[in-house]
């Protein structure tokens, strides 16, 4: 298919992309490379092909995506990479989209933010076949990342993404509720408010998309590909430089937050796919860090109660790989009101008291989990003052 490449009405590149694959075979013609994903870099002119194609079949739906070959059945698709061009590409986090030469759209008439699309495709990932015949493909869903079953559905006329927890738990979308009240508590940053719905006994995360027809969440790792790194500096140097270089604002106290807020909920997956920035899709100004978001991977969410340990080792991304080390990047602490998460693991009791996937010995474990990692985040800030007002003496 011969295709341009767009973001929202700005046309970026010309391209042939094979419909089975969702392979870029070739760029034709350079109409705005300043548009491209960041990241992507020129050579001789033209967009790096191998970049772009990462980028591109990047955005279909893993494979790895819970209950996906089932999905895929149902929908009659032999692989997640076909079900872009079924959507040319539109997502509900940045406005990019390929725009068929043969039958040009109009953005405003097409992007999912506007108008409206299937909920077939949402259905089908979560194992729902639809009764009716032949299935509308046009989706966000399409376009969404991450290995928990996911959906974008409109509720009330806002757009919001439905996640699964997984067995045996089903914990991930009870520590979203949970996180947003971290985030409240802690009143330092942006952050996406999630809540709780149960269908089927089932619990499920809801969010509204913070993304806007006018802007584009970038994720870290498109920011982090955006210099090449030199030896000498470490994975959180690069990225600050990187943000530095974009013209990026504040990442660095909003990492010192992030940081902070990963800690204490024992987040093992911070990979530098869920955070990021955001940036205005006409102008190409930076907004700033995008707010915090997908944080249900943690909490000990897949571990069983005699392994919850709070001062144990617990894996980090994506500076470090335990948390132990990566605090230590946070810096000053002297930020953080103890006071105000005092009772937090009662609250975090009572959100688990609700689901029958959930036993009070798990219960006990993770609520004196999370307590500990309180109680060691703020020893840390005790003798972090301690060091300066020594430091400061001297």
């Amino acid at each position: 298919m011969m295709c341009t490449l767009m973001n929202k009405r700005t046309p970026i590149v010309e391209l042939n992309i094979d419909d089975d694959t969702a392979t870029i075979l070739k760029v034709t013609k350079v109409i705005h490379p300043e548009y491209l994903p960041v990241g992507i870099p020129l050579v001789n002119g033209l967009p790096d092909r191998k970049s772009l194609n990462d980028w591109w079949r990047g955005r279909s739906i893993p494979a790895s995506r819970s209950g996906i070959r089932e999905a895929l059945n149902i929908m009659n698709v032999s692989c997640t990479e076909q079900l872009l061009t079924k959507c040319y590409g539109l997502s509900l986090s940045d406005q990019y989209w390929i725009n068929p030469k043969a039958h040009p759209f109009d953005w405003d008439r097409i992007n999912f933010f506007q108008n409206l699309f299937s909920d077939d495709v949402g259905n089908a990932l979560f194992g729902q076949a639809s009764p009716h015949g032949e299935l509308d493909l046009m989706s966000p869903c399409n376009t969404s990342d991450g290995w928990l079953r996911k959906k974008w559905k409109i509720i009330d006329g806002k757009r919001c993404l439905i996640k699964s927890g997984s067995n045996p738990f089903q914990q991930e979308p009870l520590n979203e509720v949970l996180a947003t009240s971290l985030h409240r508590r802690l009143n330092r940053a942006a952050y996406v408010p999630y809540s709780l719905v149960w269908e089927n006994g089932i619990p499920y995360s809801v969010c509204k998309n913070f993304i806007t027809p006018e802007t584009e969440l970038v994720n870290a790792y498109r920011i982090f590909n955006s210099k090449k790194k030199r030896n000498h500096h470490s994975l959180y140097e690069h990225f600050l430089l990187c943000c530095e270089h974009l013209g990026i604002p504040d990442m660095k106290e909003f990492l010192n937050y992030l940081l902070v807020f990963d800690f204490l909920l024992a987040n093992t997956d911070r990979h530098f796919a869920n955070f990021g920035a955001v940036r205005n899709v006409d102008t190409l100004a930076w907004v700033g860090a995008a707010p915090v978001f997908d944080s249900g991977t943690s909490l000990w969410h897949d571990q069983v109660p005699r392994v919850i340990d709070p001062h144990g080792d617990v894996p980090s991304h994506p500076f470090k790989p335990t948390h132990a080390q990566q605090i230590v990047l946070a810096g000053n602490l002297n930020w953080i009101d103890f006071s105000a998460l005092r009772d937090i693991d009662e609250e975090f009791r009572t959100l688990l008291s609700g689901s029958p996937y959930i036993d009070e010995p798990r219960t006990d474990a993770l609520c004196k989990g999370l307590k500990g990692r309180v109680e060691q985040l703020e020893q840390l800030a005790l003798e972090h003052k301690h060091q300066v007002v020594v430091s400061h003496t001297k």
